[in-house]
């Protein structure tokens, strides 16, 4: 577990020493949480890299400073997750642009990120909270519900999170998401969050079940 954020500082000037040219790595997990106060400590870093040559530059640097690749486990069954990186405390989960099947990071989302370390050879950048809680909806890891109602309690822009998924769904033509979404979102508000999208992530469900009925018939 990580409970520092000098830690995360002090890893990727280690990388950033390492890597062989410039690269964007977007962080859209815990590390975020972790700076902002809003979670003690966390195990993951959550990156995501835009192009297949990033991700095999950073696999590559990652490896020369021991960190061990590990097999995805079934907590990470609905994420495209590509590899898991580990050394010592550290635990790194790598994407290629792809984070859940075809929901992927969106030029929106770079847009909203902002540069949080701007190393010689790194330009981190962190998501915005709004990317993060939809990310989060998408995962069976422990502890990402609870993150979700830490976002939510800071305060989060709730009208981003249902045009992004909207965007995901229309591009990548995998309007089943909504389903395992809204799923998420229930137990988020049985868990007692407030959720003022649920209206229309419900008529969202309502009309994919409907087509989906009519694809079996």
């Amino acid at each position: 577990m990580i409970s520092k954020f000098n830690q995360i500082e002090k890893l990727f000037k280690e990388i950033n020493s390492t890597l062989k040219r410039k690269i964007r790595i977007f962080v859209i997990g815990g590390v975020v949480l972790l700076q902002q106060g809003l979670k003690p400590a966390t195990k993951d870093i959550d990156l995501i890299v835009e192009t297949r040559e990033e991700f095999i530059l950073l696999q590559n640097t990652l490896k020369s400073i021991n960190f061990i690749v590990k097999i995805p486990n079934i907590e990470y069954k609905n994420m495209n997750l590509n590899q898991i990186f580990i050394r010592d405390d550290f635990r790194i989960d790598l994407f290629q642009k792809e984070i859940c099947g075809r929901f992927s990071i969106s030029k929106e989302m770079m847009k909203r990120a902002v540069t949080f370390l701007n190393l010689e050879k790194i330009k981190l950048a962190f998501c915005s909270n709004e990317d993060i809680f939809l990310f989060k909806t998408m995962t069976e890891r422990g502890g990402d519900l609870e993150d979700c109602i830490s976002l939510a309690q800071r305060g989060i822009r709730w009208n981003i999170i249902l045009n992004e998924l909207k965007n995901q769904i229309k591009q990548s033509s995998q309007d089943v998401w909504i389903t395992w979404v809204g799923e998420r979102l229930d137990i988020l508000e049985d868990k007692g969050l407030n959720i003022p999208i649920m209206k229309e992530i419900n008529q969202l469900r309502e009309r994919y079940f409907e087509r989906y009925e009519k694809k079996l018939n």
